[in-house]
């Protein structure tokens, strides 16, 4: 079982994710080991990009602030290999194929294998495209993370079919950003998905409480919420690692409802 998988062994997974250096590494380091405690069964960590076209404002603007900081993949990989040595949940990064192509795509899956990081997902990377990257990928055991969109309905089963770790499920069309209602059937696309995999799926995109998150996870195998974590980050700045671990908590507590 990939170490993802695991991830889902134990009842819905409540998947976070922060962006790295935003509004420092040591704060992020935090912010990390503060979800872990707290219930986490995987976190994605964003390498910053100067154009995250998924994005929407709130985690734009965590992507700039950690840009104007000095963070760099580099740095970022260091920074993984030190919370490897007491932080053991899986963790994945979620990037831009441009930092990836910019840092050489063989030398980026060999650094992630490295240091610990246990899958990629590439938001801006179509299925269609994703062969540049899944060789190298299963080369160093790092699961290439597929997206099934509210748009995907002819191509959900052939994702599902080739997915690996686990898919993530875009619950609106659109960019990431908390929502006050999801209205896409969240259900026909789950129900797609089970007929071709048995790999679990988790929904994101516009999740931010624990009604919502208790819902998703109803629906399929866990939840991802990133926006509204970023917002306490910005509201909290340094002082967020306790602000985030109880969140954490609260949406644990209630997908495991």
């Amino acid at each position: 079982m990939s170490k993802i998988r695991q991830a889902f062994a134990n009842g819905k997974a409540f998947i976070p994710f922060i962006t790295c250096g935003d509004p420092d590494l040591a704060t992020t380091g935090a912010i990390v080991r503060a979800m872990a405690e707290n219930g986490a069964d995987l976190i994605e960590l964003g390498i910053p990009f100067s154009d995250p076209t998924a994005e929407g404002p709130v985690i734009q603007g965590a992507n700039l602030r950690a840009l104007r900081g000095g963070v760099t993949t580099d740095r970022i990989f260091d920074f993984v290999r030190e919370l490897r040595r007491d932080v053991s949940i899986p963790m994945v990064f979620m990037t831009y194929a441009n930092v990836v192509f910019s840092y050489g795509a063989e030398r980026f899956v060999a650094a992630c294998e490295k240091t610990g990081i246990d899958g990629l997902i590439l938001p801006d990377i179509p299925f269609e495209e994703k062969e540049e990257f899944i060789d190298v990928c299963r080369s160093h055991g790092v699961d290439l993370i597929s997206m099934i969109a509210p748009t995907s309905e002819n191509r959900i089963a052939m994702i599902a079919r080739e997915a690996e770790g686990f898919l993530y499920i875009v619950s609106s069309l659109g960019v990431t950003g908390t929502r006050s209602e999801i209205h896409t059937d969240i259900q026909a696309l789950v129900q797609a998905v089970r007929k071709n995999t048995d790999i679990p799926c988790a929904v994101g995109f516009g999740i931010s409480t624990p009604a919502q998150a208790q819902k998703m996870a109803n629906l399929s195998d866990g939840a991802i919420v990133g926006s509204a974590i970023i917002r306490l980050v910005e509201q909290y700045g340094k002082d967020s690692p306790e602000k985030i671990g109880e969140y954490v908590r609260s949406m644990k507590s209630a997908i495991r409802k």
